[in-house]
């Protein structure tokens, strides 16, 4: 997504929380925890707090800072890949699952070992952290090429749609539009200013779109999703991939934004995160303040589409939304 001004990468305050958070964590880990008696007493507890300690504030420095500092490091450390695919997920994405794992299995040993009285908290730590891990799994996955997948949904009026891929990021959405459309035109569309694709994604989706082959048949174009850059009617259809689900309060605008620049028959892909177990395996109860299946079809009749089919496609829900022809 992007500013109506030229957009430019910045860091987003998420990631320095969850940073943030770690460095204390691994503060705690590290002195405090191997300070108390029932810790200190065993050698081999003492010793394997500080090295988780360590690990949980190595891994959360790097999180906030490390692979800016890394591009100016000289050597293998400091290039960019050029030789394969990349969707520069940033590190919060894929590491900050697997932090709070490590970071709730010691709580889990320190509580049962200091105060063997509350195992039931114990346990309940123990499946957060098997939780986490598992959503570390996931976030790492969903970064890969062969995950640039879309459904199998009556989206394209014909081979030679002119179709916006709105918030593309580093070219995902926009790899598996071109393999379905293979003579039309795409315009990619994103602020290139996430904090969660490093460096915003507009050198990674240059990158991609090379690899693909799909230089020469996709329109990079920086916009906001709040206010398109097109006239009315200029797309015959479109696809949003986790990107107006980030609009906040704005989502509602961001999608009458999308209708006003259809053609009247023309049809709209949403993919957006909702409340699940795959988000919960990410995020937590962070997951519960998204918005529902509920809430979208309401906002999208609402802005003035026609709701045609809807589903889910690895944990995320995607709704086909038509721009009534009168």
């Amino acid at each position: 997504m992007a500013t109506r001004e030229t957009p430019g990468p910045h860091s987003h305050s998420h990631l320095w929380l969850v940073g943030l958070i770690g460095v204390a964590a691994g503060l705690l880990l590290l002195i405090y925890v191997p300070s108390l008696p029932a810790v200190s007493g065993t050698v081999l507890l003492f010793g394997a707090f500080h090295l988780v300690g360590a690990l949980v504030l190595l891994a959360s420095l790097y999180v906030m800072a490390g692979k800016r500092l890394a591009v100016h490091l000289p050597g293998r450390i400091g290039r960019q890949d050029t030789e394969g695919f990349d969707f520069g997920w940033a590190p919060a994405w894929a590491l900050g699952p697997w932090i709070a794992a490590l970071i709730l299995i010691a709580l889990t040993v320190t509580v049962q070992v200091a105060t063997p009285a509350y195992w039931p908290l114990a346990m309940v730590l123990t499946l957060l952290a098997a939780n986490f891990f598992a959503g570390g799994l996931i976030a790492r996955t969903v970064g890969r090429y062969e995950h640039a997948a879309l459904p199998m949904v009556d989206l394209l009026s014909g081979d030679r749609d002119v179709v916006l891929d709105a918030g593309c990021g580093a070219g995902r959405t926009t790899i598996a539009l071109g393999r379905a459309l293979r003579n039309g035109r795409i315009v990619a569309l994103d602020r290139f200013d996430s904090g969660y694709i490093e460096g915003g994604g507009r050198r990674l989706l240059e990158q991609n779109l090379r690899l693909a082959g799909l230089t020469g048949r996709v329109d990079i174009e920086p916009g906001d999703l709040t206010a398109l850059p097109f006239p009315e009617r200029h797309f015959d259809a479109a696809v949003s991939a986790h990107a107006i689900d980030h609009l906040g309060p704005q989502k509602e605008q961001g999608l009458r934004e999308m209708l006003r620049v259809l053609k009247p028959g023309g049809r709209f892909l949403l993919v957006v995160w909702v409340p699940g177990w795959t988000m919960f395996a990410i995020v937590s109860v962070l997951a519960l303040l998204f918005s529902g299946k509920g809430a979208w079809r309401r906002m999208a009749t609402s802005a003035g589409f026609e709701v045609c089919d809807e589903g889910m496609l690895n944990g995320n829900w995607f709704v086909v939304l038509k721009k009534p022809v009168a």
